[in-house]
């Protein structure tokens, strides 16, 4: 080896050293500040059978499970929102009875776990002292949010009896326009106008007014993500309390219907609330044509039509989805940590770091390249502390100001 040769290498092997240092030493940064915060996630779905023998939340499960008690304990996801989701259908007697027939079936999933399965390894929180309480019991926590209020139906009283069941934040709207407020994203099969020509309410229905009222009245958050952006705007001035978008991402960044303009974030963060950057593929980057083309029909091939079918197939069916999504992933990757990072440093440098905040979506279709399930959830914090946030910085990120926000909206209940 010449003189050079021996120089070069000798630079590359300290450089390499170096680098290998430097990433040590923020992986402890990231572990010693994960040690002391509390991790809040917003958003996780489940399954009308959840917290039963074909979802044990006790035990480390497999696709299409990414949420559990000990994967939340070694990723450090300290607190999660189980969501009580119901599907838009028709808006009709048995419609809003079926839709509140599930809601009421994933209360008592949510209740299984926490008051009579599981109680010594997680609890149910009304409060952000709640929180605070049954994470210094080292317990996992979890939480109850509401998505599509279309499981109220018309009712208004049904608010009050989901809050006494635990809800702490109310969706007002999926995917179609319901009787509450347009859709970010109208369907067609429903015959849903489109809201370049104002949609079906303008944004808010009367209804809808009524529901925030009572909803600020109770003391529930109200949550805007999958709400258009006239029916944001105007829940958010019609709301006496912060209102919250609780998984969605950033529409300068990536067109999407579903993401929050800048001047609906300047508008949340004015009224003192956050956004829930979520880590969905599809929300963060543009998704190719052809892999939605692709996932559709892989779906289609197997009867999945919906979240409770996959869930419910047998263990080769399962197989043979996620083997095939991870195929698709390896020809269009899917977003990583980066950018959903890159999501969060846009939120903060528009409207502050006191109204920022981080959700997964999982099971229901969240999940990238370095978030994929609970357990990996450290490799966010990591990010963060890469790109140089503090301590303080993100704990009000992971938690801190949601915890805000639950409480000034307690503070206000009648």
């Amino acid at each position: 080896m010449n003189k050079f040769a021996a120089l070069l290498a000798g630079f590359l092997l300290l450089t390499s050293s170096a680098c290998a240092d430097e990433e040590a030493a923020l992986e402890a940064k990231a572990r010693d500040i994960q040690s002391r915060i509390i991790t809040i996630d917003t958003h996780t779905d489940i399954p009308t059978f959840f917290a039963t023998g074909k979802y044990d939340p006790s035990k480390e499960n497999t696709p299409p499970v990414l949420v559990d008690l000990p994967r939340m304990k070694q990723g450090h996801l300290d607190a999660v929102f189980f969501i009580s989701y119901v599907d838009q259908t028709k808006r009709d007697v048995t419609g809003y009875a079926e839709a509140a027939s599930e809601a009421f079936a994933k209360f008592a999933a949510i209740h299984r776990m926490t008051d009579e399965l599981y109680s010594g390894q997680v609890g149910l929180a009304l409060t952000s002292e709640d929180i605070r309480s049954l994470h210094a019991q080292g317990k996992s926590v979890a939480l109850i949010g509401m998505e599509n209020g279309y499981s109220i139906g018309k009712n208004l009283d049904l608010l009050n009896i989901y809050y006494g069941l635990g809800a702490r934040y109310f969706g007002l709207v999926h995917n179609g326009h319901n009787d509450i407020a347009d859709s970010a994203q109208p369907r067609d099969k429903f015959g849903d106008k489109s809201n370049e020509h104002g949609g079906e309410h303008g944004g808010l229905s009367a209804f809808g007014r009524q529901v925030i009222a009572r909803c600020n009245d109770l003391g529930l958050m109200v949550d805007v993500s999958h709400a258009s952006k006239a029916a944001t705007l105007q829940t958010i001035e019609a709301s006496h309390v912060p209102v919250i978008a609780s998984h969605s991402a950033i529409f300068a960044l990536n067109p999407h219907a579903r993401n929050m303009s800048d001047e609906e974030l300047k508008a949340l963060a004015a009224k003192g609330g956050v956004i829930q950057i979520v880590a969905f593929d599809e929300y963060l980057k543009p998704l190719d044509p052809e892999k939605k083309k692709a996932r559709s029909a892989l779906a289609m091939s197997l009867g999945f039509t919906s979240l409770d079918a996959i869930f419910e197939a047998d263990d080769a069916t399962k197989k043979t989805f996620f083997d095939g999504l991870a195929e698709l992933d390896k020809e269009y990757p899917r977003a990583d940590v980066s950018l959903l990072v890159d999501h969060i440093d846009y939120a903060v440098k528009l409207v502050g770091v006191d109204h920022v905040g981080i959700s997964s979506d999982f099971q229901g279709g969240g999940g990238i390249a370095g978030w994929s399930n609970a357990a990996e959830t450290f490799n966010v914090t990591k990010e963060l502390v890469r790109r140089g946030y503090a301590e303080d910085e993100i704990a009000k990120i992971w938690g801190g100001n949601l915890m805000r926000v639950m409480d000034e909206v307690a503070a206000a209940r009648r």
